[in-house]
């Protein structure tokens, strides 16, 4: 079996291990206490067919990338995870996304952020006005 046959059983698995767990939450089901097993293994199973998807796609240097970006910001971090796999499982990706594919993918992101007026990150210096120079002189 070869990496884009795995690649996409693995995504099929994905989706439809996200179509089972969003049909319950909309089916009305109460959400299980934090006690409630069946829900967390649901959780840890598609995050580990996520993680493992995310594995056959990036190479090294990418995924090591991709980590310290979720450790400064989960939620980009998170984004991108979200548009590789879409990008896989539509056999957009040619091969292994390699380092510079992914910052050129964050740039892109980027991009369509700040396109969209959401400039959350983006740092505003005030510098206050010196009034008059007398102020700097100390009687002494």
């Amino acid at each position: 079996m070869d990496d884009q046959e795995l690649a996409a059983i693995r995504a099929a698995r994905l989706q439809e291990l996200q179509q089972t767990s969003s049909s319950n939450t909309t089916s009305g089901k109460p959400a299980t206490p934090s006690g409630g097993g069946d829900d967390d293994e649901k959780r840890a199973a598609q995050e580990q067919m996520r993680r493992d998807l995310l594995a056959t796609v990036l190479d090294p240097a990418a995924r090591e990338r991709l980590a310290r970006i979720a450790l400064v910001s989960p939620a980009r971090s998170n984004q991108i995870e979200s548009i590789l796999l879409r990008m896989a499982q539509s056999g957009q990706l040619r091969g292994r996304v390699g380092e510079d594919q992914l910052i050129e993918l964050l740039e892109q992101a980027e991009d369509a952020q700040s396109k969209s007026g959401n400039k959350k990150g983006a740092i505003v210096y005030q510098r206050r006005k010196e009034l008059d120079d007398e102020d700097d002189d100390f009687d002494l």
